[in-house]
This record gives structure tokens, C-alpha cells and sequence, in this order.
């Protein structure tokens, strides 16, 4: 008998959606990073969860404060990739009964910080008890249905782009995780991209109502992953030029002798937005980004795959990345 680790966290999905299915008022079902339900007059509305668990994302040194932050961080990513603000949440917290008084503090005042930070309020909830420290966060918008980036729009000959430089969340976790490679402190620009990341909510909302972009993703189970992900649902292939590094992670690569491409491409846990935009309004994606938007690439035939240029000469990206069950596929 097969075991959910063989399967993993894709093929859970698969089968789920098999049994669910999905009704005539779906709008947005399984295999997006948000869904939707129709409401009329061309209205949906977007509704995202999403889970944080103590032993799989919570990382060494992090406070229940900045773990309840980033369980908002990681569900408004999603609406941030969609172009959509969230209009309120719930909150379900799994929480051991020996926990003390002042972490439970502690994580109401980070699910403050998160609520005020992105500009909704999270308003009840249910708590339960648990073996592992379990927040589990629900949003609601309401948006035009035409309006939403999906991943499955990217045509032939559009721009791929990015948000942000890959890397810092990847150094920083494998500094965390190696006794050997672990400086008495992290260096600011690791710290911040691991216990403080950050969703880019504005900017997916400016993106959105522009009408550059053809398809979008949030890059927060791994670079390479969110192309692969956009590929399959485009039905298109990447031709990648450049991978945009932060200068913290080429430094680390630098010192502990790792690959800062490979750094940038599977490292995870980083909240920019990959997305495909229109040739002809890319230079509008850009100005809004306000310098924050790396062009890297184009959307080629599905035939030709996903590869990226490396020494010259173009190379398939294999479909890597975090995947609950099997922890990196």
C-alpha cells in the first residue's frame, strides 16, 4: 500500500480533487495558489488557507511571535500573487497544552502584527489542542473574476520576471541547520529573510490592475518549482537567461563553498511573486515595481522545457523544490 510520503503533498491534492471535484459556482478550483467561488456580476470570492507546523516551518531561533507573523505572510503571498487584498481571516491554532501563558502571547501579538501589517483583520477562529504547534490561517476577498493572475495564462514570446533576488532564505536556513556553518549571529539580510519575511501584496495588487501580466506565482515552495508549476498549467516551456542572486547569498555560497544558483533555485520560503507579462507592457510592470522587477527570461513552446543558461549553454531546471511529505522533491 502506497504511503502518503510516496505520494506527496501532489498526488494528496490529486486525490482530493478526484473525490471533491468541483461544482458550477467554481471559479478557481484545485492546482492555483488561491480558490474562488462565483457570487454573480462577474464577482468572486477568493478564499486561501494555509498552515504553518511547528517541525516543518518553524526554524531554529524563531519566536512564537514571528511564526504566528509569518503563517499571515505565507497566506497573503498567495492573494499577493493573485492581485488581490484580503478583506478579512480566521485563525485555528493547534496548540500543546504545555505551552506557556507567554507564548500564547506571543502568538497573538504576532497574528496582530500580521493583520496590521496587510491591512485586515482576523476576526475568530477555533483553538484545539495538539502534539505540534499548528496555525492554521483563512482569507476572504472579493474580486472581479476577469481581474485575478492565474498561473495558467503565459503565452509564447511573454516576459518572464521576478519580484525580488533568490537565495538569502536558503543561506540563511542552511546556516540555522549547520552547526559547521553557523556564525555567531546572522548576518542582517539573512536574519530578516528568514524570521521576517515579507508577502508583496501591494506590488501583486498594482501588477494585477495593470493588465501586464498573463500568469502568476508566489515563490515561496522554491524558484524552480513556481516555473515549473506556471509551465504545467500554461502548458509552455521557460527559456531562463539569469537567476537574480541576493548579494547575502552569493556571500554565504562564497564562504561555505555552496552553488548560489542552486542556493536561489530550491531554496524556498522566499514570498516574491514569478510571473510572465506582456511584451509590449513590460516596461509599465516595471515602473510600478519601482525597480523591483528582474526580467529573466521568455516563454517558449512547451516542447523546449524549462532550462536556464548556465556557462553558455541552456540546461534543464529539474522540477525540485519543498513538497509537505517529501520534504524536496
Amino acid at each position: 500500500m502506497m504511503s502518503l510520503k510516496e505520494l506527496g503533498e501532489l498526488g494528496i491534492i490529486r486525490i482530493l480533487e478526484s473525490i471533491l471535484g468541483s461544482s458550477a459556482r467554481t471559479a478557481i478550483g484545485f492546482g492555483d495558489d488561491v480558490s474562488a467561488v462565483k457570487l454573480g456580476s462577474g464577482k468572486v470570492a477568493v478564499l486561501k488557507t494555509d498552515m504553518l507546523v511547528g517541525s516543518t516551518d518553524v526554524p531554529l531561533g524563531m519566536t512564537f511571535r514571528q511564526a504566528a507573523r509569518k503563517a499571515v505572510v505565507a497566506n497573503v503571498s498567495d492573494l499577493a500573487a493573485k492581485g488581490v487584498r484580503p478583506l478579512a481571516g480566521l485563525v485555528a491554532l493547534g496548540l500543546p497544552a504545555n505551552m506557556a501563558k507567554r507564548d500564547l502571547h506571543g502568538l497573538a501579538f504576532g497574528l496582530r502584527d500580521g493583520e496590521r501589517e496587510y491591512g485586515f483583520p482576523l476576526v475568530g477562529g477555533d483553538t484545539n489542542e495538539s502534539q505540534d504547534l499548528t496555525i492554521s490561517i483563512a482569507l476572504f476577498a472579493i474580486a472581479e473574476h476577469k481581474r485575478l493572475v492565474l498561473r495558467d495564462g503565459a503565452k509564447i514570446g511573454d516576459i518572464v520576471a521576478v519580484t525580488g533576488a533568490f537565495g538569502s532564505t536558503s543561506a540563511g536556513l542552511k546556516s540555522l541547520l549547520d552547526k559547521k556553518k553557523r556564525p555567531r549571529q546572522l548576518p542582517t539580510p539573512l536574519y530578516k529573510a528568514v524570521f521576517m519575511p515579507r508577502a508583496q501584496l501591494k506590488l501583486g495588487v498594482k501588477l494585477a490592475d495593470s493588465g501586464a501580466l498573463t500568469a502568476s506565482i508566489d515563490s515561496s515552495d522554491g524558484l524552480a518549482w513556481s516555473f515549473h508549476e506556471l509551465c504545467q498549467a500554461s502548458r509552455v516551456g521557460m527559456r531562463i537567461d539569469e537567476v537574480p542572486i541576493d548579494r547575502a547569498a552569493k556571500n554565504f555560497a562564497l564562504l561555505y563553498n555552496y552553488d548560489a544558483t542552486e542556493l536561489a533555485l530550491y531554496g524556498g520560503e522566499e514570498y516574491h511573486l514569478v510571473v510572465t507579462v506582456k511584451p509590449n507592457k513590460f516596461d509599465l510592470a516595471r515602473r510600478i515595481a519601482d525597480g523591483k522587477m528582474w526580467q529573466i527570461g521568455t516563454v517558449t513552446e512547451r516542447s523546449e522545457g524549462i532550462t536556464l543558461k548556465r556557462n553558455g549553454n541552456y540546461v534543464k531546471i529539474p522540477r525540485k523544490g519543498w513538497e509537505h511529505f517529501r520534504r524536496y522533491a
